[in-house]
């Protein structure tokens, strides 16, 4: 090959490379802990897989939107302890469903399907 097809190559893959890590990182992937004090907006996100929800417990400031993702090869619910404050249907992969938490509180919740699938929603007061 020519020097300017060579060039031509690398010049695409570096610029490929460079916007897969910026799209990365737009997403908002990290380490940190999904708790009031994270740098997120408003809303968060819980992952369903491997018969587990994740994280748990998880803290959030009031008026956060949790949206729980079934990342799971069966359907999976989303039901609120007391089956009044939240109901999700059945979630097939990738389906989701959102709740808004607009008071302080500590809101347990499970898997309709799956009893044994438990988790916790902390809301603190807004400061």
């Amino acid at each position: 090959m020519n020097r300017s097809i060579k060039l031509l190559i690398f010049t695409a893959v570096a610029l490929t490379a460079a916007t897969f890590v910026g799209l990365t990182y737009a997403q908002g992937i990290s380490d940190a802990p999904l708790t009031s004090a994270s740098p997120y907006g408003s809303s968060r996100e819980v992952s369903i897989d491997n018969f587990s929800f994740s994280p748990t417990p998880i803290t959030v400031p009031e008026g956060t939107t949790l949206t729980w993702i079934n990342r799971d090869d069966i359907p999976h619910t989303v039901v609120s302890d007391d089956q009044q404050q939240f109901k999700s249907k059945a979630l097939d992969t990738d389906e989701k469903f959102s709740h808004t938490f607009s008071k302080a509180g500590t809101y347990s919740y499970f898997c309709s399907i799956h009893p044994k699938m438990v988790a916790k929603v902390i809301v603190e007061a807004k400061k």
